[in-house]
This record gives C-alpha cells, structure tokens and sequence, in this order.
C-alpha cells in the first residue's frame, strides 16, 4: 500500500507537485486503512491528503544538506537491482 512513499528531498530535479501528492495520498491511505473513503468520510479524507500535501511540500523544500543532489534514474536502477535481487531467491 506506501509504495509511492518515497523520498522527495535532495534530488535533482526537484519532486514535482504531483510526487509530492502521491505520496501523500498512500500515507492517508495508510492512516485511515481505505483505499476509498465512503461518501460519509470523503471530505475528511480529501481535506487530510491536502494538509498532508502541503505539509510534505513546505517540509522538502525547507531542508538544506550539504550532500550531493540524487539522480533519479540512478537511484531508480538502483531500487529496480535491490528488487531483482530480493526476488531471484523466490522464483527457486
């Protein structure tokens, strides 16, 4: 269910808007235990994914760090090798 919480600080080019909300979203959708909230609990929801949107944002981009900005395609093949390995025991 988090798999698009990922981490957003520190990469070159900076997360976009739309990673910044995906990942708000699953951490709802954690918190709550609903992928689709009810009628009833649709406004809460969607309230709580943008107070989360907007706390996610403002807290990337006040960070500071004196380490190198990631590449995301380099930290991309990274993960997909980390899976690859995890899983090649499990098809045995």
């Amino acid at each position: 269910m988090c798999r698009n919480i990922r981490t957003l600080a520190n990469f070159e080019p900076p997360a976009t808007d739309d990673e910044v909300r995906a990942s708000a979203l699953q951490f709802v959708r954690k918190l709550s235990g609903m992928n689709k909230p009810s009628k009833a609990n649709e406004a809460a929801f969607d309230r709580a994914v943008e107070e989360v949107t907007d706390a996610a944002r403002r807290l990337v981009s006040s960070m500071t760090t004196t380490a190198a900005p990631r590449n995301r395609e380099e930290e991309a093949r990274k993960a997909k090798e980390r899976s690859r390995q995890r899983f090649a025991g499990a098809t045995q």
